[in-house]
């Protein structure tokens, strides 16, 4: 059982968001409504793994607030670190060694969120 199965990045400019993760991760993001406004599901198999979306709520605001959560960027940690500038982003921490369970980045999304990134490679 996983500890966490579900996180949200609520966001202040949901198309600048949506569009900086489709451009540092690569990848489309599919929208849906949401309970407060619009979802966009970061990527994730619902079936075997943790999830979470970019979240846009009148009710929440984006930024650093002490939560970090870190994205499963298998495979892909240095092209997601070099991408993130030209995206929009910031590099807190590089690729770092957190040996034996692989390697972690920090970045400052284009809504001011810091988010983790692991890969074991």
């Amino acid at each position: 059982m996983n500890a966490i199965n579900w996180f949200e990045l609520f966001v202040s400019n949901f198309e600048r968001a949506k569009d900086f993760y489709e451009r540092a991760l690569a990848t489309p993001l599919e929208v849906m409504d949401g309970m407060g406004g619009r979802m966009a599901l970061l990527p994730h198999t619902p079936e075997s793994g943790v999830g979470g979306c970019l979240s846009e709520s009148a009710e929440q605001q984006s930024g650093i607030g002490g939560t970090r959560v870190y994205l499963n960027v298998e495979g892909h940690l240095d092209a997601v670190v070099s991408r993130t500038p030209s995206a929009g982003g910031v590099i807190i921490q590089s690729k770092m060694s957190i040996a034996p369970h692989g390697f972690i980045a920090v970045i400052k999304d284009s809504e001011g969120n810091e988010v983790g990134l692991h890969s074991m490679s």
